[in-house]
């Protein structure tokens, strides 16, 4: 668990991290927006909305994380190698490297997903006939903008900043983002 940490504070992937949970979120929030208070919301396209979605998200950003992070580690790798006069092939700095970079393009991929299976609760509860759809939309919306605050307020922890005012200040992106879906929604 320990490596597991160290890797993660490396590299910026806790930067990856971040970025993809935000905009996971933010897609999340504007999907259930859109289709849940849609005038004929279905629950099973809402559902399959978020985890396709989701998982494409997950996809596309566990690849491209892949491919930046191969490429600053081969970098990183080759300017070690040219000073050292040494091939690295086998050593633990290449093992490191190959590592870090799998456990980034792993995390990336499954942030989508994760924060998916947080947001898809309350429509979870709806499609058993525990919530009505609406109410599910806004507990999806409140559970969203939770998580945001969350991340902000653990973005200012981590940068030594208030984290107060950086959950906030993610909170207020979150609700101008919810605003303006509901206005879209309302105007189309």
């Amino acid at each position: 668990m320990r490596k597991l940490r160290r890797i993660f504070k490396k590299g910026g992937i806790r930067r990856f991290f971040i970025n993809t949970l935000f905009d996971s979120t933010f897609m999340l929030l504007g999907i259930v927006v859109g289709s849940a208070f849609a005038a004929e919301a279905r629950l099973e396209a809402i559902i399959a909305t978020l985890v396709t979605t989701s998982l494409a998200l997950g996809i596309s950003t566990g690849v491209s994380v892949y491919e930046a992070e191969s490429l600053e580690q081969e970098k990183t790798l080759d300017r070690i190698e040219r000073a050292m006069i040494q091939d690295l092939r086998g050593t633990l700095v290449h093992d490191s490297a190959r590592s870090i970079t799998l456990v980034a393009s792993l995390i990336n991929f499954a942030t989508p997903l994760v924060s998916c299976a947080i947001v898809i609760i309350p429509f979870v509860f709806a499609a058993v006939d525990l919530l009505s759809v609406e109410s599910a939309a806004q507990i999806s919306i409140a559970v969203t903008l939770s998580e945001l605050f969350i991340v902000g307020a653990y973005m200012g922890k981590i940068g030594k900043n208030n984290p107060w005012i950086k959950g906030l200040r993610m909170l207020f992106f979150g609700v101008i983002a919810f605003a303006i879906g509901l206005l879209l929604d309302t105007l189309i």
